[in-house]
């Protein structure tokens, strides 16, 4: 698509000539690495596929994040010391290098109430509030070593998405859109899920384009089943009519694009109208779960109120990875706790709380897996649970954990990954990790990675630096690559 216009007498062709090499000469500046050397800006798609560093392992994430951080000492691991030691004043020695400042009140050892069993053939170790995913442990890979930075959920999730600790920086999904490019042209290449009536804490920080031209923030589809606004051509309007008029407000916006080349919030909004104009066909079948079988809405925990919603969200991440979007971004929603809407944050009444959010994404999440390997995308697909943090082995208001940056599980399943393994762990009760320490900025690096991208050459000129996505941070958890 060219922003020129025929033009209607001399004056016009040599305005749009001088403004075209104008074009040329910014072209590199605009979207800096998204064409080659002297392409004219007005020709260059921001979203067309680029090809990636290296062969990818797989062409699409799913990064299932649990809002308000579970405490993985009741889902993963399994701790005998701690149930041996509960009531007791934490050890000294498991709390060395954690200043009193930063690691809050600190009550007594707290044992986790639940059953353990090893699942599988790898023997890895679920509590009974995750039957069904223990199911699909074999497909798992687990990192037991997590750590990061901050104990405050907004700052910890802004890391966790975008690698800093304040707004501003790209989320991972941005990286990854302006890295590859769209491979579906009729649908955004990074979506965002929720399957929440509110739009999800922080909001779009979390999914912002950040320094990145505005072209690859994330796009929110609300739940329900209208998760797009105005998708549909309004009744009274015929489509001929409908499309004279797009294709005059197309020749408008370009017109008034030409004359502002280095606005990129100005070529998102025109992207994002010939989007929504394209997306009026395609969408609606993608995001419908109108044509998926009885058995497939019960796989993904349709049957279950607790778990429906979550389900809902899941099957349409599904449908959207066989469509081609790029990079799923899904933010678990609260329930109701002790009459209150909460998420996973069991400061206190955990037990409660975890049984719930627990049945919520457990079903959902095994049929997630299951549901990727009968249909043979599992291979190209890469699902990542995570969290902002960790919970603590010691109590806080007498039945619930505060927060814990220092040791806590993360996991990963799908093409690439080295199934039935685990990297790391943490200490006797639970507290910090030992062996092979991974930060979030190391969980991203091994994401790219995957697509295909090295993060060290994944870069953007900002402020005069080439930005990347681990900022200065991070290293591939190669113990992860099969």
């Amino acid at each position: 698509m060219t922003l020129l216009n025929k033009p209607t007498s001399r004056r016009e062709l040599l305005t749009q000539v001088g403004l075209g090499l104008g074009g040329v000469a910014l072209g590199g500046a605009f979207f800096p690495g998204a064409a080659g050397a002297g392409e004219p800006l007005g020709l260059i798609d921001p979203l067309a596929p680029k090809a990636p560093h290296f062969a990818p392992k797989v062409k699409s994430v799913i990064w299932l994040h649990m809002d308000g951080a579970p405490s993985t000492l009741d889902l993963f691991d399994y701790k005998p010391e701690l149930i041996k030691l509960a009531g007791q004043e934490v050890p000294a020695s498991f709390m060395k290098g954690i200043k009193e400042g930063v690691r809050g009140s600190t009550g007594k050892l707290f044992a986790t109430q639940r059953e353990w069993k090893q699942h599988g053939d790898s023997g890895a170790w679920f509590s009974d509030l995750l039957p069904n995913l223990a199911g699909q442990s074999d497909k798992l890979a687990f990192i037991k070593s997590s750590t990061t930075i901050g104990a405050t959920h907004d700052i910890s999730v802004l890391k966790l998405n975008t690698g800093d600790l304040s707004p501003g920086r790209p989320s991972l999904g941005a990286w990854v859109q302006y890295a590859l490019g769209a491979a579906n042209p009729d649908l955004p290449a990074y979506v965002v899920l929720y399957n929440d009536k509110r739009e999800p804490r922080g909001g779009s920080i979390n999914w912002s384009s950040g320094f990145l031209p505005a072209v690859y923030q994330g796009t929110a589809f609300r739940p329900g089943d209208s998760p797009i606004l105005h998708l549909n051509r309004p009744d009274l309007v015929a489509e001929a009519e409908q499309g004279s008029t797009l294709d005059l407000l197309g020749r408008l916006n370009r017109a008034h694009a030409l004359r502002r080349p280095q606005d990129s919030e100005l070529q998102a909004r025109i992207r994002s109208y010939d989007l929504a104009a394209r997306m009026e066909v395609t969408a609606p079948d993608a995001v419908s779960l109108a044509k998926e079988t009885d058995a497939t809405k019960t796989l993904y925990g349709f049957d279950d109120e607790t778990s429906k919603s979550y389900g809902e969200t899941l099957l349409r991440a599904r449908r959207l990875v066989e469509r081609g979007v790029r990079f799923i971004q899904v933010v678990s929603g609260p329930l109701e706790v002790e009459g209150e809407s909460r998420n996973w944050d069991g400061h206190n009444n955990l037990e409660e709380n975890h049984r719930k959010h627990s049945r919520q994404v457990d079903k959902p999440i095994a049929g997630l897996l299951a549901d990727l390997e009968a249909r043979g995308l599992l291979d190209s697909t890469l699902v990542v649970w995570t969290s902002e943090f960790g919970r603590t082995p010691f109590g806080q208001s007498g039945n619930g954990r505060d927060h814990n940056p220092w040791g806590y599980t993360q996991w990963m399943a799908g093409g690439g990954v080295k199934a039935g393994t685990t990297v790391g762990g943490t200490d006797e009760i639970g507290m910090q990790a030992v062996g092979k320490k991974v930060d979030t900025y190391d969980l991203q690096a091994t994401v790219l990675q995957l697509m295909g991208l090295d993060h060290l050459k994944t870069t953007f000129l900002h402020n005069g630096r080439a930005e990347r996505p681990t900022v200065v941070y991070g290293e591939v958890v190669k113990e992860l690559l099969a």
